[in-house]
């Protein structure tokens, strides 16, 4: 998500390792601080897509579904059951965003006309992107959301015998179900594809016009501009997005509950059994549940990357081309690189010190 200039990305046509450590690095780190932010609300959201509102209070009065269901939560879980499920969530966003982000960036950089590697990318290929990491994370981490929304909704369950950990029920759902069983919502799961297909390249594009509007370059807004644009472009993306969400829930909680009959036989059964049985709306539980928890965690995310990649890129030694350095293989020594740094350092002097006239 770099700059060179007026507002434009650019992106080397092949990434360094250098770049997928900071890529890798930037993204784990901020998917594991915006997931312990908000594991409450997360687990909220969970347990109303899978078994819908809670039911009214003995006076017929339904107060805040937010508060509702965390003093329900508190009661009967403890403080402990707030955080249901952060354990496999860190495990799977660890791997979620890294992959994601370096997916992102390489794709980013082979759409790069080779001929103008300063050109903006369009709509289109930032969506295509987009979709591209989108699957790559998806196909890679499903196993382990399975395993989150399952320890999130299991204290809701009277007849199941509740997985202990991660790795329990891991064990578990390969011995009950088979692979299959990891795979569980994965259809719905590559369709939230058109979620980061629309977020993405909205972030993009917002980021691009603040950049414009404040006469800079996207490597150089502050924070409260990349928190802007991050929240903008996930409440839209989550608005447009939703329904899947709700389906790969059901989904993948279903598979726990051995004792009683399956109640979704996939995708289409369920979306139609929702629709039939609740309406609309059934496909919209928890939304606003969800924009509450996801709004502040893509700030979060976004913030944290963006400002962690910085550091990283001003920490971690730029890598050196083997041409700029070293003895060649005729014996003699290449004595350029010296050269060009100081040439490099000259020109960021200038650039800082437009007046100051290097010798």
């Amino acid at each position: 998500m770099g700059s060179d200039g007026g507002g434009q990305s650019s992106h080397p046509l092949k990434i360094t390792v250098r770049e997928l450590i900071c890529h890798a690095c930037a993204g784990a780190t901020a998917g594991a601080i915006a997931a312990t932010f908000v594991c409450p609300l997360d687990v909220i959201k969970t347990r109303l897509q899978v078994h819908g509102l809670p039911t009214a209070s003995k006076t017929g009065v339904r107060d805040s579904v937010i508060i509702t269901s965390l003093q329900h939560i508190i009661k009967t879980e403890g403080l402990k059951g707030l955080y249901r499920g952060l354990s496999p969530t860190i495990i799977a966003l660890l791997p979620n965003w890294a992959v994601y982000f370096t997916v992102y960036e390489q794709l980013k950089g082979l759409l790069t006309p080779h001929d103008n590697n300063s050109a903006q990318l369009t709509i289109g290929e930032n969506m295509v992107a987009a979709a591209g990491a989108g699957a790559a994370t998806a196909i890679t981490t499903n196993p382990l959301w399975v395993v989150k929304t399952r320890l999130q909704t299991q204290g809701m369950r009277t007849g199941v015998v509740p997985y202990t950990g991660v790795l329990s029920a891991l064990r578990r759902i390969v011995h009950e179900e088979g692979l299959r069983g990891l795979y569980s919502g994965v259809l719905p799961s590559l369709a939230g594809i058109s979620h980061v297909a629309i977020q993405f390249p909205a972030y993009e594009k917002i980021k691009s016009y603040m950049a414009k509007k404040g006469n800079t370059t996207v490597d150089r807004l502050t924070p409260s501009d990349v928190a802007i644009a991050s929240s903008i472009s996930k409440v839209l993306a989550s608005i447009m997005t939703y329904p899947h969400e709700v389906i790969r829930s059901r989904l993948q909680e279903q598979g726990q509950a051995r004792h009683t009959e399956v109640q979704y036989a996939g995708v289409v059964d369920c979306i139609r059994k929702v629709f039939r049985k609740e309406g609309v709306s059934g496909f919209y539980r928890g939304c606003a549940t969800n924009l509450l928890r996801t709004t502040p965690s893509a700030v979060i995310t976004f913030t944290s990357y963006e400002m962690i990649h910085r550091f990283l890129h001003q920490v971690l030694p730029p890598e050196r081309k083997k041409s700029e350095a070293g003895p060649r293989s005729d014996g003699h020594v290449n004595n350029s690189w010296p050269n060009k740094r100081a040439s490099a350092e000259e020109s960021k002097i200038s650039q800082t010190h437009p007046n100051k006239i290097t010798p």
